[in-house]
């Protein structure tokens, strides 16, 4: 279960890797959402995440990193999905159509964010499998933003470029536009074609090379970024601090969701 509680003013959230407390934290200048994205759809959402299922890990790392809104995409017509997410800040999306391939799905999400909340500036592209990102990795891809608006922005970690990727949503009418047929590094690839800037930042986070078939127990130490991401840190909680210390958390709100119950109708 997800714990809020009053502290400094900022939200204690259970960290997704150590299953430590630590403080949810907001970048008072810049609104970044995280969309969740679930191709095996509740099947995926509920995978075994060291003993908390894979969205629910996932989006407690996202909220605890700073990025809001948080939406999960996926297919749940047993309402199991929404489920997990129960007491979470998630907002649940149903997918795009199948047709509409990964590029449609994550179309989908960053939409669904926006009407949530229309100042979002840019979104962090979440594969539903990199379970073990850590929060401060969050954290680092929203402070780079900040420094590096407009650009698409992807952790490194040693040599490889990893998930979760960060999107501007100003490139998101370029982005729709890229093929129904072309996988999430393609997509990136051929959105930096376009002309949009591509920032890698060194995280020291091996969450965000290994996915969930890595034992959590089997993955390198995390280390951090070797220097700060974006310069001196910025003065957090302001939006937090607006939070009374034992304000319960919403959700998961439902995008509009057709639920099983509603087949045959």
């Amino acid at each position: 279960m997800m714990t809020v509680g009053g502290h400094a003013g900022k939200a204690e959230i259970v960290n997704s890797r150590t299953g430590s407390l630590t403080a949810g934290r907001y970048h008072p200048a810049v609104t970044v959402a995280a969309v969740i994205l679930f191709a095996r759809g509740a099947e995926g959402a509920l995978a075994d995440a060291a003993g908390r299922g894979a969205a629910r890990r996932i989006v407690e790392t996202a909220w605890s990193g700073g990025a809001t809104p948080l939406v999960v995409v996926c297919a749940d017509p047993e309402g199991t999905g929404a489920a997990t997410l129960a007491g979470s800040p998630a907002i649940l999306a149903e997918p795009a159509p199948p047709e509409a391939g990964p590029v449609g799905q994550i179309v989908r999400g960053i939409t669904v964010a926006r009407e949530r909340v229309t100042e979002t500036e840019a979104a962090i592209v979440w594969p539903g499998r990199m379970t073990w990102v850590d929060a401060e990795t969050v954290t680092s891809m929203i402070e780079a933003y900040g420094a590096h608006r407009g650009a698409v922005l992807r952790p490194r970690y040693e040599t490889n470029l990893g998930w979760p990727a960060l999107i501007p949503v100003e490139s998101l009418t370029t982005f729709a536009a890229l093929s129904p047929t072309r996988m999430p590094d393609e997509l990136l690839a051929d959105l930096i074609a376009t002309g949009v800037e591509l920032v890698a930042i060194d995280t020291g986070d091996p969450g965000t090379a290994n996915d969930l078939s890595t034992p959590l127990e089997a993955l390198p130490e995390y280390e951090g970024p070797p220097e700060p991401v974006a310069g001196p840190a910025p003065e957090w909680g302001s939006a937090a601090a607006e939070m009374p210390d034992d304000a319960p958390l919403e959700g998961p709100a439902l995008a509009p969701y057709a639920q099983a119950t509603d087949e045959g109708d």
